[in-house]
């Protein structure tokens, strides 16, 4: 599943794909508009098992027109959430990639720490660190449970998330994969999802021409 990415032109040109498993909805946005996400939720809305539903589908309509906007805000390379039959979104899904041409691509020792930062949050407890070998190269796997800051700052609320930082062949840039969830009892079971997308996960350095065609995810 993807879909091309706007925005400033990085130092090299790639594909980005997953063969997402049932559940997994691609909700990048060419252009980030409401008007964009509303066309996407109506087409994936329509195509669920009215059976299954636990909500009401212009409840999971909402709520997937607007965390299609939220997880574009920032230009990703790649957004997706997953969605259980009854219509629950469980997790968000987003890729990004680092680098500048020229310089050289740091270390997994050097970016495990820097993928515990966060802007509006800090990691509660100790982290889990992994070294993996995935089909899209080398990489470090972070999780941990986060206290985030509420609306206006009153208080913190607990989420949960993992963040892959992922080395590709052949390329310069470090791909960024973070998934994050609030449903902490279900832990288990969306890391388990994470970590069976992150297997799927393709990146395919581009020649200039290439990235012209439009086809596939362009980071």
């Amino acid at each position: 599943m993807t879909t091309p990415n706007e925005g400033a032109p990085p130092a090299e040109e790639f594909e980005c794909r997953f063969e997402f498993q049932p559940g997994w909805i691609d909700l990048t946005l060419r252009d980030g508009t409401k008007a964009e996400a509303k066309a996407l939720a109506t087409g994936v809305v329509n195509s669920l098992n009215p059976l299954a539903l636990e909500i009401e589908k212009s409840v999971v309509f909402d709520d997937m027109v607007d965390r299609a906007v939220d997880l574009n805000d920032d230009v990703p390379t790649l957004a997706a959430a997953y969605y259980t039959e009854s219509g629950e979104a469980l997790a968000n899904l987003m890729v990004d990639s680092y680098g500048d041409e020229g310089v050289e691509r740091p270390t997994r020792e050097d970016v495990q720490p820097l993928l515990l930062k966060w802007a509006n949050a800090e990691v509660a407890g100790e982290p889990q660190v992994a070294y993996l070998d995935l089909p899209a190269g080398p990489a470090v796997r972070v999780q941990a449970m986060l206290k985030v800051k509420r609306m206006l700052g009153f208080g913190r609320k607990l989420t949960e998330f993992i963040k892959y930082a992922v080395f590709p062949p052949g390329m310069n840039s470090l791909i960024v994969v973070t998934v994050t969830w609030e449903a902490i009892a279900r832990t288990e079971e969306i890391a388990a999802l994470a970590d069976e997308a992150v297997q799927t996960l393709r990146i395919t350095p581009l020649a200039l021409g290439d990235a012209a065609t439009g086809d596939g995810a362009i980071g």
